[in-house]
């Protein structure tokens, strides 16, 4: 189980990154003018459409305006709480996103040929890293060794 959170880690680092700028310019961008908006929309009692449409489409014109204007006008609850459910959703979809991407065994996205079945350089105990016919990446059968040089190819080889 291990290997497909070190898979889904690696084949998503840059996501990372991303996921958190997305993160800032939701909460900068949306998250606040919503909750000003809707601040303002609750400010004399009831909720009045009106008000909450006009203030959202001033708002979302200068979301960095609007940030500061949460902290001034006292609508920092609303925002907290806005924010709060607007970073669950995205948080489950980036989830659902980051589990879906772990590769589905152990051997997903190793090359077929090459010598990522062996670990520290076991497999130069049989082949060498320079000179010799060629088996991969970095890796050679040596002419000049002594004893079983026997290749066993598994594969198929296509030509069109």
């Amino acid at each position: 189980m291990n290997y497909k959170i070190e898979g889904a880690i690696k084949r998503n680092r840059k996501n990372f990154i991303i996921f958190a700028l997305l993160w800032i310019l939701i909460a900068v961008a949306i998250a606040s003018p919503f909750a000003y908006s809707s601040h303002m929309a609750k400010a004399d009692g009831n909720f009045n459409l009106e008000v909450f449409i006009e203030t959202f489409g001033t708002s979302i014109a200068n979301p960095f305006g609007t940030f500061g204007k949460v902290f001034s006008s006292g609508a920092t609850s609303g925002y907290i709480s806005t924010l709060l459910v607007t970073t669950i959703f995205y948080s489950l979809f980036f989830f659902i996103g980051f589990v879906k991407s772990a590769p589905k065994n152990e051997y997903s996205d190793i090359e077929h040929g090459s010598s990522d079945w062996s670990q520290r350089g076991e497999q130069y105990q049989v082949l060498d890293k320079n000179k010799g016919i060629i088996l991969a990446e970095d890796n050679y059968l040596p002419v000049d060794k002594r004893g079983n040089v026997n290749v066993l190819v598994v594969g198929r080889f296509r030509f069109w």
